[in-house]
C-alpha cells in the first residue's frame, strides 16, 4: 500500500512541476497577460479540470517554485538545533537551503522579476509570505533571545525581500546569496 501511495505522491509532484514549468515558459514567451490557464494546461498535457486540482490560477502555478523553496526553508528552520537563537536558526536554515539546494536558479530570478512587474503575482507572492511568516514565527518560538518571534521573522523576511530586489536590479552581477547575506548582516545586530 505504501508503494502505491508513494508513487501517487511522486506523480502528483511531477504534474505540479510540469504545470509550473509550462506556466513559466509560456509567460516568458508571451507575457503574463497573454497566457491563459487553458494554454498552460495544454502545454502541460493535462485537462483544465486537472489544472484546477493542483492550482487555483496561473499565478499560483507560476509561483509554485517559490512556494517549494519557502516550505523547505520553514522545514530547515524547524530542524535547527535547539540551542540556536531565533536569528541564528533562520540564518543557518537559509544557508543550508542555498548550499543543499544549489542556490537560486534562473527560474527564481525570472519569477522574482515577474512578480515585481505584475500586481496580481505580487499579491499572491505576498500572501505566501504572510503564511511563511506565521510558519517561521512558530518554528522559532521558544528559542533563546529577547526579541519576539514575529519581529525576528519579519526582519528576516524583509532582508530576504530586499536582497532579492537588489539581485534583480543588478541583473545578477552578484549572487542572490551574497546580497541576501549583506541585507541580513545590516539588520542582524539586535538579533544575534
Amino acid at each position: 500500500m505504501s508503494n502505491t501511495a508513494g508513487l501517487r505522491e511522486r506523480k502528483k509532484a511531477e504534474t505540479r512541476q510540469s504545470v509550473h514549468e509550462a506556466a513559466l515558459r509560456l509567460t516568458m514567451e508571451h507575457g503574463l497577460d497573454h497566457v491563459t490557464v487553458e494554454a498552460i494546461a495544454d502545454a502541460a498535457n493535462i485537462s483544465r479540470r486537472t489544472f484546477s486540482n493542483y492550482f487555483d490560477g496561473k499565478e499560483d502555478a507560476l509561483l509554485y517554485g517559490d512556494e517549494q523553496r519557502l516550505d523547505s526553508l520553514a522545514q530547515r528552520v524547524r530542524e535547527q538545533p535547539a540551542d540556536r537563537t531565533a536569528w541564528q536558526a533562520l540564518r543557518e536554515a537559509l544557508e543550508s537551503l542555498y548550499v543543499g539546494g544549489g542556490g537560486p536558479d534562473r527560474e527564481w530570478h525570472l519569477r522574482a522579476r515577474l512578480a515585481m512587474r505584475h500586481p496580481t503575482l505580487l499579491a499572491r507572492q505576498m500572501a505566501g509570505r504572510v503564511r511563511l511568516e506565521r510558519e517561521l514565527s512558530g518554528a522559532v518560538a521558544g528559542r533563546a533571545g529577547d526579541v519576539e518571534p514575529e519581529l525576528v521573522t519579519a526582519a528576516f523576511l524583509a532582508a530576504l525581500r530586499v536582497g532579492t530586489q537588489w539581485w534583480c536590479a543588478e541583473h545578477e552581477t552578484r549572487s542572490l546569496y551574497e546580497l541576501t547575506i549583506l541585507a541580513l548582516d545590516q539588520v542582524a545586530c539586535p538579533f544575534s
